[in-house]
């Protein structure tokens, strides 16, 4: 376990699937974490559990909308002083036929995608510069695999890990890392919440899925988590600008 003692990560969508499970995995580490979401709920109970060590903050917050950034940020500062860590980690998709497309689907989309963690970034630049700090920015193997119905999802994620590789060259001469993790399908709330697929359509979905993995299941929260730790640890000190795949092979498939 990496030693990441006394920095302070923020993550939005923290409280379930990826983000939760990174929540935990950095608490471990011994960073205080502040993790945000639209519900109250799950953050608290989360922060409240045995496992969060007493180590996990939180934020309601909607990774979506454009006033929530900024105060996020000044909250992060006024609690804890320093902000070393941002995980863009909340994400919005949708099984959208073009036929069906209109442009507030789209931008529901691309409101949480790639607008939110482009002004949320650029709310912390500044404790980020301080701390030599990193961004972590969660996208999917379908920002570069090609899915029916996908398209405007897989495109909030090509241009999320475009934007990966641009900050990485604007903020390096700060000491700033920026990367990415494309995460495959992983065993969450995702495809009912914010997909808004039937238990029925869900079930097909996940069997496709496991069928077309090479290695033959679906990701667990953990399986992401960790290469998120690890790319912001001592491990990952001299990675900059990368899409890192973590999807039992799906992407090659």
């Amino acid at each position: 376990m990496p030693n990441l003692e006394e920095k302070v990560v923020l993550i939005t969508g923290g409280g379930a699937g990826i983000g939760r499970a990174a929540a935990l995995r950095f608490a471990r580490a011994g960073a205080r974490v502040v993790v945000t979401g639209r519900r109250e709920e799950p953050l608290r109970a989360l922060a409240d559990s045995a496992e969060a060590q007493g180590r996990i903050d939180w934020i309601v917050a909607d990774a979506g909308a454009p006033e929530d950034a900024a105060r996020t940020v000044a909250i992060v500062a006024e609690r804890w002083g320093r902000l070393d860590v941002l995980v863009n980690n909340a994400g919005a998709g949708a099984i959208l036929a073009l036929e069906d497309a209109d442009a507030a689907r789209i931008r529901a989309i691309l409101d949480v995608n790639v607008v939110g963690p482009s002004l949320l970034a650029s709310a912390a630049l500044p404790l980020l510069r301080a701390g030599r700090g990193a961004i972590v920015n969660i996208s999917s193997t379908f920002g570069r695999k090609a899915g029916a119905m996908l398209s405007h999802y897989g495109a909030s994620k090509a241009a999320l890990e475009h934007m990966t590789r641009c900050w990485a060259l604007e903020l390096a001469p700060a000491g700033v890392r920026v990367n990415a993790v494309a995460a495959g399908p992983t065993e969450s709330d995702f495809l009912a919440e914010r997909m808004g697929l039937s238990p029925a359509q869900i079930a097909a979905v996940k069997e496709e899925e496991t069928r077309r993995i090479p290695l033959g299941r679906r990701g667990e929260p953990e399986d992401v988590a960790a290469m998120i730790v690890a790319l912001v640890s001592d491990a990952g000190a001299w990675i900059t600008g990368q899409v890192l795949a973590v999807d039992g092979g799906l992407n090659i498939a």
